[in-house]
């Protein structure tokens, strides 16, 4: 259902009954973030003042669209919190899975 570079890439999806009949809703089960000792550290980005993630994470991995993985590495609330303040220091890491996927920082 989803390619392996989304973020819910092996997640099971489930389907809802609704009460009294009616067509089965599918819906993503919850995902969790992994454990942060369970990533693989590529190295340390310092966000300067025009920053994306997506842009930091074409530069990381060669795809803006895994924007996600720095966001799982550096938890926040909200994601554009991340690159709210230069000077602030990302980790940029892989999860165990990941880890020989793409190419290096």
């Amino acid at each position: 259902m989803f390619t392996a570079a989304s973020r819910y890439h092996g997640i099971d999806v489930a389907r809802y009954e609704p009460p009294g009949g009616g067509d089965p809703i599918p819906y993503v089960r919850r995902r969790l973030l992994p454990d942060p000792g369970s990533l693989t550290p590529l190295g340390l980005h310092t966000v300067t003042e025009a920053d994306r993630l997506d842009r930091i994470a074409a530069a990381a991995f060669g795809d803006p669209e895994l924007f996600w993985r720095i966001a799982d590495a550096n938890p926040a609330l909200d994601p554009e919190e991340l690159t709210a303040r230069p000077g602030r220091r990302l980790l940029i890491a892989l999860s165990a899975a990941a880890a020989g996927s793409v190419r290096g920082f």
